[in-house]
């Protein structure tokens, strides 16, 4: 049985950050998994306790799940997030439902419409989208737990519901913005109270091309999908698919956003490796000093937290570190060996304390 654990440092940011963060969370979508594949964890007094007691203890308030409509095998489905979320909300914490919309992974290059909805035409996939999104706040709401951000996409910068609201297709964007107004509406009429603040999630986070691009072209003041549909804009920043995805980049095009769509902004994925031997791509030139090991983790969540409260206006709202507590993905997703936040067996331990400090 693996004993990873969960050690929280409590190091000083810089004092150049005079504010906390609302919004501290990690992505824990996979406790449920990794629990029944006979893993507990361990506080760093070793101690073994529930994840969300170690988190919070951590200085964690937010926690983020995934949600998948219907799932081979049933991970990541309606009943396994209503199942997470109230140990979250026993342990204090705030949930952050993540809503792929989609059968699997929903992401830049996979956006599959669910198996049981891609016969279905535009308008009758419009009103499918409310209804589904409807129900699963309806949901949240009869099961007692409350939901305090919600997405409608995971990391849509090509479109959602492929190929309906695929960007690059026929009337794509107008299709896309047509099926996130359905959802937005499908949140505001809902039952669930009080009602989540709703975001749209967008990768590559420091280039500023990528985010006006997909606002100018779906949000528009004469289009079905308007800038009062939604309220928080979250942007995925990984340091190790780009070499032009600077810190510097970052708080550019975290500023250009601010200025153009004055809406609050949350780096809602991120992480750093302890260990990366053979990195696929160059790593950005200003983040070379940071090292790969605990105390660079440590440091790399201060500098985009740092980033993130630098924006103007206190628009700035959020940062959350995906998953750092998943053994059976340790690279998650990169070429890098490890991202976690954890020690298995002594190979490593993350720094997730620092959240306590941002």
């Amino acid at each position: 049985m693996h004993l990873p654990y969960l050690l929280p440092f409590l190091l000083a940011l810089p004092s150049t950050i005079n504010a906390a963060l609302p919004y501290k969370g990690v992505d824990w979508s996979s406790l449920l998994i990794e629990e029944r594949a006979g893993r507990t964890y361990k506080n760093s007094a070793g101690t073994t306790q529930p994840l969300e007691t170690i988190l919070k203890n951590a200085g964690v308030n937010t926690v983020r799940q995934r949600l998948w409509v219907n799932p081979s095998g049933g991970n990541y489905s309606l009943d396994y997030n209503i199942q997470l979320a109230k140990r979250a909300k026993a342990a204090g914490l705030q949930v952050y439902l993540d809503m792929h919309y989609s059968d699997t992974w929903a992401d830049p290059g996979h956006q599959a419409t669910p198996a049981a909805w891609k016969s279905l035409g535009v308008d009758a996939l419009v009103k499918q989208i409310y209804d589904y999104t409807k129900n699963v706040m309806d949901t949240f709401q009869s099961n007692g737990v409350s939901l305090a951000l919600v997405s409608i996409g995971n990391e849509i910068t090509p479109g959602l519901l492929f190929p309906t609201g695929q960007l690059s297709s026929s009337n794509g964007a107008m299709n896309a913005a047509k099926l996130l107004k359905s959802a937005s509406q499908a949140i505001k009429e809902s039952s669930l109270n009080p009602k989540p603040k709703i975001m749209i999630h967008i990768d590559n986070g420091w280039n500023w091309g990528t985010q006006q691009y997909w606002y100018d072209k779906v949000v528009t003041a004469s289009g079905p999908f308007k800038s009062s549909d939604y309220d928080i804009q979250g942007i995925s920043y990984y340091p190790f698919y780009s070499s032009s995805a600077t810190l510097s980049s970052l708080s550019s095009s975290m500023s250009n956003m601010a200025k153009r769509y004055a809406k609050p902004i949350m780096v809602v994925e991120t992480n750093w490796p302890t260990y990366c031997s053979n990195p696929a791509y160059t790593f950005p030139s200003d983040t070379k000093s940071i090292p790969f090991s605990v105390d660079g983790q440590k440091q790399w969540i201060q500098e985009v937290a740092k980033r993130v409260q630098g924006v103007s206006g206190g628009l700035g709202q959020g940062l959350f570190y995906w998953e750092p507590a998943w053994i059976d993905n340790a690279g998650l997703g990169s070429s890098c060996q490890w991202n976690l936040m954890v020690d298995d067996g002594g190979k490593d331990m993350g720094g997730l304390g620092v959240f306590g400090q941002i």
